[in-house]
Parts: C-alpha cells; structure tokens; sequence
C-alpha cells in the first residue's frame, strides 16, 4: 500500500477505509492537521449541522417560487449552453509550462511533472480534458473549483477533485486561508492553503468566488417557470385553442355533455387523434381562438431571458445558437463575434488558471501558458495566413509551423528567414563618401 493511500484511508484492496468513531484515527502530519481525505466528485454533499439540515429544506427559491441549484439551472438550455462553450474552450486548449532560460530566451519544461499532471494524467482516474471540463464547469455553476495537491518528493503529482458543496473556505485573523472538508462520512478535516488547488473568478471577498447563479437567480428562475408553463400547457392543453357554444335557448343533455368532454379529453391528450375532426352535436359551434398579445409577449419573454442569461456569462447569443435577437455591440460577423468571446470573457478565465498553476510551481522561472493561438484552428485561412506572416517576418521557422501542425520537420527547415529591410541597413551607393567603411 502506498502512502497516499494510507493517507487518503485506503485499503490494500483501494477500497477507502471506515474512518468514524469506531475506525481507525486520521492521519496527521508535523502541523497536527489531517494530511488528506477520500472525498470523490459524487455530486452529493454531507448535512452536519441544525443550519445546513435548515438551508437544504429551505431551498434558494427566488421570487418565482423555483428554486435554483446548479443541476436545475443546468435544465435551462441557455444556461447548459453558457457552461458548455466556456467549459469546453478550457478544457480543450493547450497549455504548455514554460521556463525563463533568460529575458529574451523560453522553452517548454516538458521535463516538469507539471507538464505531466497537465498535458497528461491529472490523477489515476481523468483524462486532462476532463479535469479541466469538471474544475471549469464547478467554477461556473459554483464559484469555486478545488482539487487536493498530492505531492511526492516536493512536487504536485496528483490533483484529486473535490465536490464544492463538500469544501469551506475561510480566512483566518492571520490572513491566512484554510479549507474545512467533508467527507463522504461525515468526518471533517482542515487543509491549508499551500495544499489545495483552489480556482475562482468574481470574488467580493477575496478568498471566495461568486457564482453567475447567486445574481442570475431571478432571471433563471423565470426561465424556468416559463418552460414549466409550456409543459403544463402541452400536458393539460391548459391554454385552449378554441371554444364551443350553443344558443342561448338551448341547453346540452348531460349524455351529450358526457359524450363531448370524452372526446375533447382525447385530442387533448394529442396522439393519432391530433388534427382529426371534433364532432358537435345539438347545435354546438367551433370558435378558434387566436394567439393573444398576451401570448406574443410571453414568447419575447423567452428570448429576454436567454438574452439575460448569456449577459451574466459574459457569451454572445448567437454563440449558443439563439438567433432571434441582436449581438452586434460583439461585432457583425463570427470572428468578430469569436475574437469578442476570446478577449471578454475567455480569456478572463485562462488567466485564472494560468496564475493558479504557476502557484503551485515551486522553480519562479517556470510559468504556465495557453496557446491562444489554437483557437483559430477551425479557420484555415486566418491561420496559414499568420504563419506566412510569421515566416516572412523571421519570427517562425518552417519547423516550427510543421511542427504547429503537427507534421515532421524537414532537414533544412530551421532557417529564419530575414524580415523585408523596411528600415534597416542602407545600400553601399547611399553611404556618406566621408565614411571610412564605405
């Protein structure tokens, strides 16, 4: 058995050991506080106090009435668009670790295990994508994303995901942050600041982030309300597309009446008996009832809130594919709309990784970076037009654009070819006659 998993609580077997009351005591280090726990992403958390038991059987309903968890927001398709695009851009682009060989000189650390626990195994169970996926859609839905640094001989080797509703963060007198986590049994126990991979955008104080959710509740919660309306309508046929009626000195006999509810029950329920033909009978009369003002505005409606809902994640509309309204203050075409999304929104997030990996970075010279490059790689014009510029102006080799792409080197590709001499040195027939080089 090896030592994380003596600290983590596991057995031989990797199933995780009983650690109550009645098991064996957590392990401590130096400090006296637990080195580590077993928690996985089960996406449940743990009722330990009178006002956690309170909070849960409240709810956070807003003025609607619905109340909005992360995994009812989800439902809402602009919302589960929202987090896929910003989600999915993260997890998909690359990130290198760099070293600072001197001011003007850097090359890829490929030898660092931060290079490893990146561009390859986070941990024994996800890929790179996944991590990256998971800790990016918990910062989004949650305001925070943590996973526990597992290091071994003074590097981070594995960086084991946590369940945010399972983590308290707090600051203390000291200014110094810990982290309080639960267990899947109940049993707490403190980490500190230098042993959790914490991630987090808008924080109003300063150790913890906030959620789109926790401002976009309202707007969120309308959404929802408006697509409960739909079900009920398409389940109850709860607003009627027509009426009957009869003349006023006529009255319906009760079996008529018992005839024509069973029948209209029926094309409610929709089926093979959608759009067929509704008998009256004893001079009753079809008055189709038209779409209302009312109506009409309840449709714009939708769209405000999609619109709404796409402000407070900082995405374009058209991005997640509602059409109806107008993002031109993003630019009038898709990659003014994109270069909007990678400079205003996206890249507000690359950076919050880049400085929490650099964190965890003992050697100062070394620093993590995303190639925002790769993000014009559906162009295929726009990026062979950059390398040829790049070519030109001697600031790529053509070893370097293959192995952009890629594709192997060839023998006599690294070569940097001179920039176009717009201000360099002058011809030999411009030279002053008195100059002694001439």
């Amino acid at each position: 058995m090896s030592l994380f998993d003596r600290i983590l609580g596991r057995t031989a077997e990797g199933v995780p050991a009983r650690i109550d009351g009645g098991g064996a005591p957590l392990s401590f280090g130096a400090s006296g506080r637990p080195l580590a726990q077993s928690v996985s992403p089960d996406g449940g958390f743990t009722i330990t106090t009178s006002e956690e038991l309170e909070a849960a059987m409240r709810g956070d309903a807003g003025m609607t009435g619905e109340v909005i968890t992360p995994d009812t927001a989800m439902r809402v398709g602009a919302v589960y668009g929202c987090v896929r695009l910003i989600a999915g851009k993260v997890a998909t682009l690359p990130i290198d670790i760099k070293r600072r060989v001197d001011d003007r000189t850097r090359e890829d650390a490929s030898d660092h295990a931060a290079w490893q626990l990146m561009r390859k195994k986070p941990n024994r169970w996800q890929r790179p994508a996944q991590f990256r996926r998971m800790m990016q859609a918990n910062v989004l839905l949650k305001g925070d994303g943590y996973a526990l640094k597992s290091r071994s001989r003074g590097e981070v080797r594995e960086l084991i995901p946590l369940h945010s509703d399972r983590v308290n963060v707090r600051q203390l007198d000291s200014l110094a942050i810990e982290y309080d986590v639960t267990r899947r049994d109940g049993t707490r126990f403190t980490v500190q600041q230098e042993d959790m991979f914490h991630l987090y955008g808008l924080t109003l104080n300063g150790y913890r982030g906030v959620s789109p959710l926790t401002f976009a509740r309202e707007t969120i919660g309308q959404a929802r309300a408006r697509d409960r309306q739909v079900a009920a309508t398409f389940k109850h046929g709860a607003r009627p597309s027509g009426a009957v009626s009869m003349p006023d000195d006529k009255k319906l006999s009760d079996p008529a009446y018992d005839r024509l509810q069973r029948s209209l029950d029926d094309f409610r329920a929709g089926g093979d008996k959608d759009g067929g033909v509704l008998l009256l009978e004893e001079g009753l009369k079809w008055e189709t009832i038209s779409m209302s003002p009312t109506d009409m505005q309840w449709i714009e409606g939708q769209k405000l809130s999609r619109s709404e809902i796409c402000m407070f994640f900082g995405v374009p509309p058209s991005m997640i594919g509602d059409n109806s309204g107008s993002d031109s203050n993003w630019g009038t075409g898709l990659e003014q709309k994109s270069n909007g999304f990678v400079s205003y929104t996206l890249d507000d997030h690359l950076v919050m990784w880049e400085e929490e990996i650099g964190a965890m970075l003992t050697d100062p010279a070394l620093y993590a970076r995303f190639n925002r490059s790769a993000l014009v790689r559906g162009d295929l014009k726009a990026r062979w037009d950059s390398y040829t510029k790049a070519l030109q102006w001697g600031v790529y080799s053509p070893n370097m654009v293959l192995g952009m792409e890629d594709m192997n080197p060839r023998d006599d590709g690294d070569i940097f070819y001179p920039p176009p001499n717009t201000a360099g040195k002058p011809d030999k027939s411009e030279k002053d006659d008195n100059d002694p080089d001439a």
